[in-house]
């Protein structure tokens, strides 16, 4: 059962599971603070695939929006009134903002938000990039080197299906990809830019292929940071953006969807994420 909704303003939450250890709610009331949206409020909820449904049939017309995080970006898709372009390539949502007519509109933010992240770090365009790793954020960053990068995308992936599954991306975001063995991924690292995409730890072995001027590192993970790779990376110079960025661009946006406020506080919003990971160290 959801909690009460308060007398006045309107609701968000993130959704997912598992979603304990999410940052989401911290950087949305921080923009809400800083907004003087002092009557919203946004909370966390460990919902599943199978209980999204009951979920969506149970909210009511103070809710605003939704973020969405694993396994629910797809399994969502059919709840939804309409998805954009950018969520639609992906076959991923991650934001839904529900309309005054009751309209439940589908988003990928985080596509966008790595661009924004990337362009924060001076990496507005490269001739060419590495990505490491094949799983869902891959096809995300697919997506995203689809519109900054202007040559070659290397892929670097462990089994044939991940291979196919890549190739398929590729084709249908119109990215010119090749496809290597992760067994040559420490080659990735000379590239302009390097997209790191797997789980903790996986990187953790290439730290010592770092070349000596490394260009720029883009590493999806936030917790724990910085990753052995990152930290070599930046101990020689090279420019890293991490996943914290992403996390903080790709909310940017949903707030300014989910309130109809823009620009959103990305000041306050990263001071907050930061506070609330330091804390947890």
């Amino acid at each position: 059962m959801l909690p009460a909704p308060p007398a006045d303003g309107r609701r968000a939450a993130v959704l997912g599971s598992p979603i304990a250890h999410s940052l989401s709610p911290v950087l949305h009331r921080a923009a809400y603070a800083e907004l003087g949206l002092t009557e919203w409020t946004y909370g966390r909820f460990d919902v599943d695939e199978a209980a999204l449904p009951g979920f969506f049939r149970d909210l009511g017309p103070e809710w605003a929006g939704l973020s969405l995080t694993m396994p629910l970006k797809r399994a969502v898709i059919p709840l939804l009134d309409s998805v954009s372009e950018t969520a639609a390539s992906v076959d991923a949502v991650n934001t839904v903002v529900f309309g005054a007519d009751g309209r439940r509109t589908g988003d990928n933010t985080d596509i966008p938000g790595m661009v924004a992240a990337l362009r924060e770090h001076g990496a507005e365009k490269v001739e060419s990039a590495a990505v490491l790793g094949a799983g869902a954020t891959a096809s995300s960053a697919l997506a995203a080197l689809a519109r900054i990068c202007v040559g070659e995308v290397a892929v670097y992936v462990r089994s044939a299906e991940r291979a196919a599954e890549m190739r398929g991306w590729a084709e249908r975001l119109d990215v010119d990809v090749r496809v290597a063995d992760w067994a040559d991924a420490a080659q990735a690292l000379h590239a302009p830019l390097v997209v790191a995409t797997t789980p903790a730890g996986t990187t953790d072995a290439l730290a010592a292929a770092v070349p000596e001027r490394p260009a720029t590192l883009f590493d999806v993970l936030y917790e724990p940071w910085p990753t052995a790779l990152a930290a070599r990376w930046s101990a020689y110079g090279g420019a890293v953006v991490s996943g914290l960025d992403l996390l903080l661009h790709q909310a940017v946006l949903q707030v300014e969807q989910m309130t109809g406020r823009a620009p959103a506080p990305l000041a306050a919003m990263r001071t907050a994420g930061e506070h609330a990971l330091a804390n947890r160290t």
